[in-house]
């Protein structure tokens, strides 16, 4: 079946959708068809950085940092002004003090080298893709919740809220909706700006309405006023029962920030709202110019970003441990792109490809997973971080692990075979993150450099289907091939590179198993 082809619904109403033959309108509360355990209190806080996170300067790999002093002279943090991260070859900017709190004490975990095949390094295009969860080259209307949410909630929003679902499934903190949360037939997310400010919508008068375009119109827009007018209630009665434990700083309640957005959030879950979602955001990320400030690369419009992202998570998660909520809570932070390797002659960064994600909460495995990125003193100019893991991996492993999704139904959501992530306590293997350490000590490229040719070999503990290929610097899929079947034991893959320009290359590989690693080759 064609990925997505069993959710469909047109405007308002609800058209059966089917899985596998059967209606899921009739059984959507059964706890086998339910997409988001029905049980569950988790909450899932997106954390939305606009604009395109310098990941090499937020989370600094130390192992590639003599050659970032040549690549990146004019940025570079000095050595002794990092903060280090014990246990990691990895160190934090110098402005994310707080963040290394709560890497120290288990509360944060990373995923290094996030992105999707060929990179779109346009904003508008890159967050479509990064919020709707689709492939590069496809376009979807819309988002990775929202689909997730259309099997719960089939006939939504006709009927929300009920007696059964009284508060907003997903709330988007600031003027507009998400478009993570955007489902078939409308949007999920409920958008709150200033909750002390919620104020009633004037209601229609009641009267019969006819059949007609207007007649149509006037019932849709009466309906919405009356959902916005029930929301308004539970969430205004949320926030006055909710409480914070820390001072999130004097922000007035009109002008939003991250510290005032998360502190939002924190009060509306201690108030008792029984709201899955919840998107918040932070601007400013398109570090062009001024990035740093000359002559002092520890300050500049991404330290004073980065400031804000450590400190108001930081306050979130005390916040919640204050109230002993920490353990409903799981956060994540995403940007479209990451920035290019080499900075630029404006004491900035230009758009590149993947780059780090930050998982925060008690439930969080605090690891860094994945390997930092290989780095060249000759890397080209336009590269950005080569991509390890698909974007979509880590969401679908949120959505399994922490919302409790089955894993069938969100390979048809999202992508079919993607990797289940050891980022979640619950979910970690030590006998998997072994595995992962054994495949990338027992394998090797060559020639590298190379001509015509180049040789993949590595040694798996087990048999099954694998996925190699092969990325550019600007993180373009060049090649693909699928591997029906390796062998416990030694494997050697042979791919012809005779007609590839000459430059830096990245050969992907995945195991059936959900092990990977990313491997850089010349091509001269």
């Amino acid at each position: 079946m064609k990925r997505r082809s069993f959710l469909y619904q047109s405007g308002w109403a609800a058209l059966p959708i089917l899985l596998n033959g059967k209606q899921v309108v009739a059984l959507s509360k059964s706890r086998i068809l339910n997409a988001l355990d029905p049980d569950s209190d988790r909450i899932l806080v997106l954390v939305q950085l606009h604009g395109g996170n310098d990941g090499l300067n937020t989370l600094i790999p130390m192992d590639q940092y003599a050659v970032l002093t040549q690549v990146r002279q004019n940025i570079i943090i000095a050595e002794n002004k990092v903060l280090e991260m014990q246990g990691s070859t990895n160190s934090f900017h110098p402005a994310m003090a707080k963040m290394r709190d709560l890497w120290d004490q288990g509360f944060l975990g990373v995923v290094q080298n996030v992105g999707y095949p060929d990179q779109n390094r346009s904003h508008f295009r890159s967050k479509d893709i990064w919020t709707s969860a689709s492939d590069s080259d496809e376009l979807l209307s819309d988002g990775w919740i929202g689909r997730a949410m259309d099997v719960d909630y089939p006939s939504f929003p006709q009927g929300y809220p009920n007696e059964q679902t009284p508060d907003p499934i997903a709330i988007s903190i600031g003027h507009l909706v998400s478009e993570t949360c955007q489902g078939a037939g409308a949007n999920y997310s409920y958008a709150l700006n200033d909750p002390e400010g919620l104020s009633q919508l004037g209601e229609p008068l009641d009267g019969e309405v006819d059949n007609s375009c207007y007649g149509q119109e006037l019932s849709f827009i009466k309906e919405a006023i009356i959902r916005s007018n029930a929301y308004a209630n539970t969430v205004s009665e949320a926030y006055e029962k909710g409480s914070n434990t820390v001072d999130y700083g004097a922000v007035d309640t009109r002008t939003g920030g991250l510290y005032r957005e998360l502190q939002i959030v924190a009060r509306l879950i201690s108030g008792g709202l029984k709201t899955r979602v919840y998107v918040v955001s932070a601007g400013g990320y398109d570090t062009h110019a001024d990035q740093v400030l000359e002559g002092d690369v520890c300050s500049g419009i991404h330290a004073n970003l980065l400031t804000e992202l450590s400190e108001a998570i930081h306050l979130f998660q005390k916040d919640m441990s204050n109230q002993g909520l920490e353990e409903k809570i799981l956060g994540m932070t995403f940007s479209e792109f990451g920035r290019r390797i080499k900075s630029n002659d404006s004491l900035g960064t230009d758009h590149g490809t993947a780059a780090p994600m930050f998982l925060f909460g008690s439930c969080v495995q605090a690891t860094v997973l994945g390997d930092n990125p290989e780095i060249s003193v000759d890397v080209p100019d336009n590269a950005g971080g080569p991509m390890q893991y698909d974007f979509r991996s880590v969401y679908g492993t949120v959505l399994t692990d922490w919302m409790g999704m089955d894993r069938a139904i969100v390979e048809e959501l999202l992508i079919p075979y993607f990797q289940n992530l050891p980022i979640l306590k619950a979910c970690q293997s030590p006998v998997k993150n072994k595995e992962i350490s054994y495949l990338k000590e027992h394998s090797l490229i060559y020639p590298n450099p190379t001509t015509d040719e180049v040789n993949l070999q590595f040694i798996s503990k087990h048999s099954g289907e694998a996925l190699v290929e092969v990325y550019g610097t600007l993180g373009e899929r060049i090649l693909q091939r699928k591997l029906h079947q390796i062998e416990a034991g030694r494997n050697e893959i042979q791919l012809s590179v005779a007609d590839f320009q000459s430059g830096m290359y990245f050969i992907r590989l995945v195991l059936g198993n959900g092990l990977s690693f990313t491997k850089s080759f010349n091509k001269v």
